[in-house]
């Protein structure tokens, strides 16, 4: 009997689809109100650290370099009160394989795919990662599909998305892009389920545990070379997954009093799955359309449980805008020789800004770098940006307004990181949680669920559910 390939019912299928696809029950993990465990699906990688660690190190992967950027922090220096301006360090991940620090998620899914007899992989994904993945499947052997969120309903791709297109092709992937919109999803479970191939979702314990390894080496390599842990490490937020695994491998490494900071690309009021503003943004990743929803309501992923859970270790989350991102894309290559793409440049501007906040002998660390190429550059963006309409100048950025100008500070003085309110974020989380479970009331475990979920405090959770009239049992 033929199977109903319809939206309706391929979505219907989607858990058992997922089921395969990756090797994992999550009906396992669930408990029966809003909360699940959490921990206990990540142990079903079945990998210590040190074997993650040994795994992406056979495909060349990891132990990456820290580079202490003096020119940049000198400069933080002179804006800063005196006393002020932190050492600024960067993790150059565009040193693996692929290019950026994907490349440890795609290890450890790639290896576990080929380790458990799938044929091949698939992933959705615009980013990087299709690229992480092509380039581990091809040392593997698999077969290899991207599903890409490619171009709006002309036919026109922003050029950073083309050129991942372009790097993943050259691995040998099969590169299949669609249009903006619902049809994504639908197209990766139906490929899911017609190859068998197995799922190297980003959002899985295998994705997010091949990162922390990365947040490990931070601090270990950090204690080699400066004695002590860094006062802050600075990561790029979209979905989730950086944060997540960085923070999870600091706390391995026993760097408890790390501050984590997640900082996004202002991009408030476009619309991610808006055809007309698909192509009105300049940053495909690492940026606020990705970075909130994904905070307030994880489980929003191709899988039922996102192992991405940001929320359970930020301390901070800042806003940085396009024309500050380009700007210290600028500022890295002319002042320390390092040409480097723009999503670990996200966070390198909010580093700058928050540099001048600390004292000279505190250690601020840019999580992660990120390789260049054509469309990644900053002359096709703002090409594609001006061929879209939008105004690019120099000038105060506070003053960008994103889907029409990108404002180039006109003095380094001008880059502000912004702060975002944690409590308003993780009142929203627990708003979703209540209405995702249509809950009336909760059960101490959920409660307890509910604080690590939002690194909060019993008190605050009660008084956010009884806002919202929900009874604890």
């Amino acid at each position: 009997m033929t199977k109903d390939m319809s939206y309706e019912a391929v979505m219907s299928r989607k858990n058992e689809i997922m089921k395969k696809a990756v090797g994992i029950d999550y009906e396992r993990f669930e408990y029966s109100g809003i909360a699940f465990d959490y921990e206990g699906m990540m142990k079903e990688t079945g990998y210590t650290l040190e074997e993650m660690k040994n795994i992406q190190g056979s495909t060349g992967v990891g132990n990456t370099p820290i580079l202490e950027l003096k020119n940049l922090t000198n400069l933080a220096r002179k804006l800063s009160p005196k006393g002020k301006g932190a050492r600024i360090f960067i993790k150059d991940e565009a040193c693996n394989p692929s290019g950026s620090f994907k490349a440890r998620r795609a290890a450890n899914a790639v290896y576990h795919a080929k380790k458990l007899g799938y044929k091949g992989v698939i992933a959705a994904t615009s980013g990087n990662y299709g690229a992480a993945v092509a380039s581990q499947a091809a040392m593997h052997g698999l077969k290899c599909i991207i599903v890409q969120e490619c171009y709006d309903g002309r036919g026109v791709g922003q050029p950073e998305i083309i050129e991942k297109a372009r790097k993943c092709e050259a691995y040998g992937a099969e590169v299949v892009q669609l249009t903006v919109g619902p049809e994504l999803f639908y197209t990766f479970l139906k490929l899911l389920e017609e190859t068998g191939y197995f799922n190297a979702s980003l959002y899985t314990p295998f994705g997010i545990a091949g990162v922390e390894t990365l947040g490990y080496e931070i601090a270990m390599q950090m204690r080699e070379r400066e004695g002590k842990d860094p006062d802050v490490v600075v990561c790029t937020n979209a979905g989730g997954g950086n944060l997540t695994g960085t923070a999870r491998g600091l706390l391995k490494a026993g760097a408890k009093e790390t501050i984590v900071v997640g900082a996004s690309v202002n991009l408030k009021g476009l619309h991610m799955a808006s055809d007309k503003q698909f192509n009105k943004k300049s940053f495909t990743t690492g940026h606020t359309g990705f970075g909130m929803p994904f905070a307030t309501w994880p489980d929003r992923s191709d899988v039922p449980r996102s192992a991405a859970r940001p929320l359970r270790y930020m301390d901070r989350y800042v806003t940085i805008n396009q024309g500050e991102v380009f700007y210290m894309t600028e500022v890295l290559a002319q002042l320390e020789g390092l040409e480097r793409g723009p999503a670990g440049n996200t966070s390198l501007a909010a580093a700058f800004s928050l540099a001048q906040e600390l004292d000279e002998d505190k250690i601020i660390v840019v999580q992660e770098t990120e390789y260049t190429g054509a469309g990644k550059h900053i002359q096709p963006q703002l090409s594609f940006a001006k061929e879209n309409g939008i105004e690019v100048k120099f000038g105060n950025p506070r003053e960008e307004v994103p889907g029409k100008n990108i404002i180039l500070p006109e003095h380094p003085k001008l880059i502000k990181a912004v702060d975002l309110d944690m409590n308003k974020i993780r009142a929203s989380y627990i708003k979703n949680a209540v209405k995702n479970n249509n809950a009336t009331e909760i059960s101490e475990e959920d409660l307890i669920f509910l604080v690590d979920e939002t690194k909060s405090n019993r008190q605050f959770v009660e008084d956010i559910l009884n806002e919202l009239n929900v009874n604890i049992k």
